[in-house]
């Protein structure tokens, strides 16, 4: 199974050719959209082609998520640790984003390598932070500190006025996964896929991957949180995660593969409607030449093709 890449490819290219083209000073501004709803805008002018102005929106959180400065608690700290003095974080950020950094590259580090390594961090700001809490319990955990809020229930945002939930303890931090799905096809594979998703994680080969765990409840660590957070037409997936599974490198793999889970399990599900859609087209076509040749000899069998259609040809078909 694809699993998402931390790094964004589209801005990775753009931090990129912007190194090799500083003494060309072109003036750059671009916006785009990656999925759960980051929102990116990159400016650069002629004047002082060495600075890039990086700004990042992140999903609107829900009424449970706990936000600090417009971003989640401990995201500057994160920041300012992961980019030192390449990046200076401008306050206010830009309108309408939640963060704009203000980059020089010509502070980069000189050699090839190690620059080409930064700017892939850089293009990882949406990991660094949104997964700043995260990282900080997972590091807590790690560790085996104990914090102030251990044994509390935290709420923390992953897509538009979603979040999903943790409960950290001395040992092990269970992360619990709201899943709800607009489509009620994609409702049903993804119900299915997560059953099976449990079911994999019981094999010999998985021994040492976190335990996993499907309800169409909520599960009792949930108890008192608002109604709202709690619907999910497709189930409830557990995780606990145990000290061994964020040691060393492994911690900043979890932290990404958590907070990028239900945009893992949606990539899943569509490939999977597209692959039996596929399936479907293949088999019809193939009955429709069974019976093109089961007619009589002489009769000349009439060739049938389909067509795709637009939405506009599809509405005018049905109401004729």
């Amino acid at each position: 199974m694809l699993l998402l890449q931390s790094p964004s490819s589209y801005l990775l290219r753009i931090l990129s050719n912007r190194v090799q083209s500083l003494d060309k000073g072109v003036e750059l501004d671009c916006n785009w959209v990656e999925f759960d709803d980051v929102r990116f805008h990159v400016q650069a002018s002629v004047k002082s082609p060495q600075i890039l102005l990086l700004s990042v929106s992140l999903p609107i959180p829900p009424p449970e998520a706990v936000f600090v400065g417009g971003l989640p608690f401990g995201a500057l700290e994160a920041v300012k640790a992961a980019y030192g003095v390449v990046a200076q974080i401008l306050d206010p950020p830009r309108d309408g984003f939640n963060l704009t950094m203000k980059l020089n590259l010509l502070k980069l580090p000189p050699d090839e390598e190690n620059s080409h390594a930064f700017l892939v961090k850089i293009a990882s700001v949406r990991e660094v932070v949104l997964g700043a809490p995260l990282r900080v319990i997972m590091e807590n955990l790690a560790s085996r500190s104990r914090a102030s809020d251990m044994g509390k229930l935290l709420a923390l945002v992953h897509r538009p006025n979603e979040s999903f939930f943790l409960v950290p303890q001395a040992e092990k931090v269970t992360v619990i996964f709201p899943m709800r799905f607009k489509d009620s096809t994609d409702t049903i594979l993804a119900t299915s896929f997560l059953q099976e998703f449990v079911e994999a994680r019981r094999t010999a080969a998985l021994s040492n991957a976190p335990s996993c765990m499907w309800s169409s409840l909520p599960p009792p660590e949930l108890n008192g949180v608002a109604e709202g957070a709690l619907s999910a037409n497709a189930g409830f997936v557990s995780f606990v995660i145990l000290p061994r599974h964020v040691e060393g490198k492994k911690l900043e793999r979890t932290v990404w593969n958590l907070s990028t889970f239900h945009a893992y399990v949606s990539y899943h599900v569509k490939c999977s409607e597209g692959f039996m859609h596929t399936r479907m087209r293949r088999r019809v076509e193939s009955l429709i030449e069974a019976l093109d040749r089961a007619k009589p000899d002489g009769e000349e069998p009439e060739k049938t093709s389909f067509k795709r259609l637009s939405l506009k040809d599809a509405r005018s078909y049905s109401n004729s």
